[in-house]
């Protein structure tokens, strides 16, 4: 392992350059041509998407900076991901953080700046193998997406907002930090090999590392929105500025899922029955608290962050079900496979969730509530019938992917022999499509309240049309996305 190979790290290498560049560009452009930015931005994304692709292509894993960073298949695959969901993000967000001032005056191009630093601080977090890198990466999308909820300063809502996501997250990342040095003094290392051989030697003190199990399971159950550390996502979706919620609900759960797998799975698995546990109550108690809270909200953003929280306990099913005793190598891939493949597909569907929000919205008025979509239908059949396909696939009704997806999860949990787990999964799943339901019920059998038309520019019909084709073409052939999810966590595993 050459310790100085730059290679693995070309996509974060090109990702800073280019964000230092276009923010010293933005400095001299004025507001009517700040357009070049957004292209600056997502001619950015599209070279670190030819980067990682050919990480992902070669399939091979290999290591940089002593052990510290690592690229692999699920990371590339993983980055891959997020450069879409950024790239549809700031499509869906043009003419709504434009028609705000979002990207006027003082603000300038921070939108698009901040939103690239925040990815290049998920792609630390997905390729991290050390612990003081992971929570780095941790800290620079973290502060990113802070100052993000923040960008309307003028704005009471967001600001509130923002000091309720600052203050929360600082509290888990203590947690986190805390559960780090208590797991190094047992082991005498960061690097998450290290920790691995220290734990499964027996060596170490088993008490001190359980105690640090519980304080990182803690904070990376507020990073994944999981209950009881989901206090802050509902008032942040509804507070933050549409475009920036987006950015926080869809491509830091890919990092988040990164994180699972580099912690908990390839650095704690000696310590798996003790963190399995944790994840049991963790998941059971979004998929109840997500479900069940989600059904009397009338905003929207409010009621999609109570679905976030449901959708994480499903994620977390499949990372619990690799490590049920009796669990081989073949059943953890299948279930850790799982459990991507869901990540994936839900921050896909999330993405054209708000994007169609957006799409409502227009200069003083935010489509924020469940009645605005009231009649949808007449005033545009075609984006009403994409909002019904991804509230079908949110609530797991085949054809959608959303269903495969569910599917996939409870055959790893069956696979484990856990029937009761599968049970109480399926009967909240079952509560939660009411509220998915209600959505479409609005939109096809209720009058119209706005008759105003709706101007929507020619990239972004594109990828919103796009987005829900994607949803309907992946539940009909969902082979080829779940193959690359399977290979990218075997490769990783075999590593």
């Amino acid at each position: 392992m050459n310790n100085l190979n730059l290679a693995p790290l070309y996509p974060e290498i090109f990702l800073l350059i280019a964000t230092c560049a276009i923010l010293l560009i933005d400095m001299f452009l004025p507001a009517a041509r700040r357009n070049l930015t957004y292209w600056l931005a997502l001619a950015t994304l599209v070279v670190c998407g030819c980067l990682s692709f050919a990480d992902f292509s070669a399939g091979a894993t290999t290591y940089t900076f002593r052990n510290a960073f690592v690229s692999d298949p699920m990371a590339s695959l993983l980055k891959l991901f997020s450069y879409l969901a950024v790239g549809m993000t700031l499509i869906y967000s043009r003419q709504y953080t434009t028609q705000r001032g979002m990207l006027s005056g003082d603000l300038g191009g921070e939108f698009y700046v901040l939103a690239l630093f925040s990815l290049l601080g998920q792609m630390v977090m997905i390729s991290g193998n050390n612990f003081l890198i992971i929570y780095l990466g941790l800290e620079l999308m973290s502060l990113s997406l802070y100052a993000l909820v923040a960008l309307r300063r003028n704005h009471s809502v967001s600001t509130e907002a923002a000091m309720k996501y600052f203050v929360l997250g600082a509290m888990a990342s203590g947690f986190l930090l805390y559960g780090i040095s208590m797991l190094y003094g047992a082991t005498g290392s960061l690097d998450l090999g290290e920790v691995a051989r220290a734990a499964a030697s027996g060596a170490v003190n088993r008490t001190v590392m359980v105690f640090g199990v519980v304080f990182v399971v803690a904070g990376l159950g507020f990073k994944l929105v999981a209950a009881p550390f989901h206090m802050w996502a509902p008032d942040v979706y509804q507070g933050a500025p549409t475009s920036v919620t987006l950015l926080i609900a869809g491509a830091p759960k890919l990092a988040a899922f990164a994180i699972c797998m580099r912690l908990l799975v390839e650095g704690l698995w000696s310590l798996a029955v003790d963190w399995q546990q944790m994840l049991t109550v963790l998941a059971v108690l979004s998929l109840a608290v997500g479900n069940i809270t989600a059904i009397v909200q009338t905003n929207i953003k409010r009621m999609l962050a109570y679905s976030t929280i449901s959708q994480t306990g499903f994620m977390l099913l499949g990372l619990l079900a690799g490590v049920f005793s009796g669990s081989n190598a073949a059943s953890a891939a299948s279930a850790y496979s799982g459990s991507l493949f869901y990540t994936l597909t839900y921050v896909l569907t999330t993405l054209g969730t708000f994007g169609v929000v957006m799409l409502l919205s227009r200069s003083g008025f935010e489509a924020e509530n469940i009645d605005d979509f009231k009649g949808l239908n007449q005033r545009s059949p075609w984006f009403a019938a994409v909002m019904m396909i991804l509230m079908l696939s949110l609530a797991g009704v085949p054809p959608m992917v959303g269903f495969y997806a569910k599917l996939a999860v409870l055959q790893s949990v069956l696979a484990t022999g856990q029937v009761w787990l599968a049970v109480v999964s399926v009967l909240f799943s079952l509560i939660g499509a009411y509220y998915y339901l209600r959505v479409i019920k609005v939109m096809y059998f209720d009058d119209a309240n706005d008759t105003a038309p709706i101007v929507v520019p020619g990239e972004m019909r594109f990828a919103l049309s796009a987005n829900g084709v994607a949803i309907v073409a992946l539940g009909l052939l969902p082979g080829p996305l779940m193959a690359a999810c399977i290979a990218a966590i075997t490769r990783t595993l075999a590593s």
